[in-house]
């Protein structure tokens, strides 16, 4: 039985890295380059939720300033690989610095906060967020470090054993546009990325953070050091957002303050909620489908756009956001637990109904 539902796995797994490996050339096929792009970007979205997973569904520290290390780590790549300080540094250097300088903020971020929870660390973080966010915004003079709110441009594609990402090549016959290129390099870091959460959760490390999320006390009772673990989760999570806000910045070729809002924030954790917190494939999902459906209702509400008397009745952009908010309130309603929710979190939940339904 074992032997078979492993033989099972393993063809799902062979099915899926199939899949994986051809969808941008059906994307691009039906759809055009436009939607490889976009599922790059949703791609990006994966790592970050992974990362504020690990704080957010792993050790239940709500994070609500997490776009800011997605910042350092696009900032880092920025400028150490771009005509702005006349650096070009390589990849493989700027994207581990960024990485570790994300970290570094990350255990900067938590040690102030170690005795704060609920909704005072939510407070802490959304102001810190901020105020890297403003100061991305304002390092532009007397000594112009970020280039202001005019943002930083011409910034070095990547390059993977002699490969520009940022230029088209022919392989076999085929001619592969960057979108295409930046797909495979971010898949392949997802899967990493993927493999280091999953890891987490199953070791030593990742049940300390699930006895820190159900009860502080009683973890520290038990031996577990709060203060160390805490640190440990701001520091991994950041560390995935650093990667990723490298990769974003290299395959936008430009990044300014405006990428980093904290609207970008509320929707990274949007994500974890809607998938399913604490649960690895319930995050890819809700990180796919907030990022694809919104482009989808783009689409949909082009053609339907109404008008009367010369004058639209309503801005498709205010529309698509309008709509995509309602499907949230109804999905929260209807599977508060979210989509692919861990059984844990299930259970949870369902003992809340029924200790709601006794009581009523």
């Amino acid at each position: 039985m074992t032997k078979a539902l492993d033989s099972k796995k393993l063809g799902l797994f062979i099915a899926c890295g199939i899949a994986l490996c051809v969808l941008p050339f059906v994307v691009g096929g039906a759809l055009g380059n436009s939607w490889v792009r976009i599922v790059d970007f949703a791609l990006l979205y994966v790592m970050l939720a992974l990362g504020l997973n690990i704080v957010v569904g792993f050790a239940g520290l709500l994070d609500l300033g997490f776009i800011a290390f997605y910042a350092v780590g696009a900032y880092t790549y920025a400028l150490l690989g771009s005509p702005h300080f006349g650096i070009h540094w390589p990849f493989y250097v700027t994207i581990p610095l960024g990485a570790l300088f994300a970290a570094f903020f990350g255990i900067l971020l938590g040690t102030p906060v170690l005795r704060l929870k609920g909704d005072y660390l939510a407070i802490v973080t959304l102001g810190f967020g901020e105020i890297v966010r403003i100061f991305m915004n304002n390092l532009n003079a007397p000594v112009n470090i970020t280039n202001g709110p005019q943002g930083i441009n011409l910034i070095d594609p990547i390059h993977v054993a002699g490969v520009d990402l940022g230029t088209p090549i022919n392989l076999f016959g085929l001619s592969l546009p960057p979108v295409y290129l930046y797909y495979y390099l971010f898949l392949a870091l997802t899967v990493l990325v993927v493999i280091m959460a999953s890891r987490l959760q199953h070791s030593r490390i990742g049940r300390a953070w699930v006895a820190l999320r159900e009860d502080q006390v009683a973890a520290s009772a038990m031996g577990i050091n709060i203060r160390n673990i805490k640190l440990l989760a701001f520091a991994l999570g950041a560390l995935s957002g650093g990667v990723a806000g490298g990769l974003f910045s290299a395959f936008q070729g430009f990044v300014s303050p405006e990428s980093f809002s904290l609207l970008e924030s509320i929707m990274i954790l949007a994500m974890i909620v809607l998938g399913g917190m604490g649960n690895i494939a319930g995050v890819i999902l809700g990180a796919v489908v907030l990022t694809i459906a919104p482009e989808i209702l783009r689409d949909v509400i082009g053609p339907l756009q109404m008008k009367t008397m010369g004058r639209m009745l309503i801005d498709p952009e205010n529309a698509r956001m309008l709509l995509f908010g309602m499907a949230m309130v109804v999905m929260m309603l209807v599977r508060p637990e979210g989509m692919l929710p861990s059984k844990r979190r299930k259970a949870e939940f369902k003992d809340a109904k029924d200790a709601a339904a006794q009581k009523g």
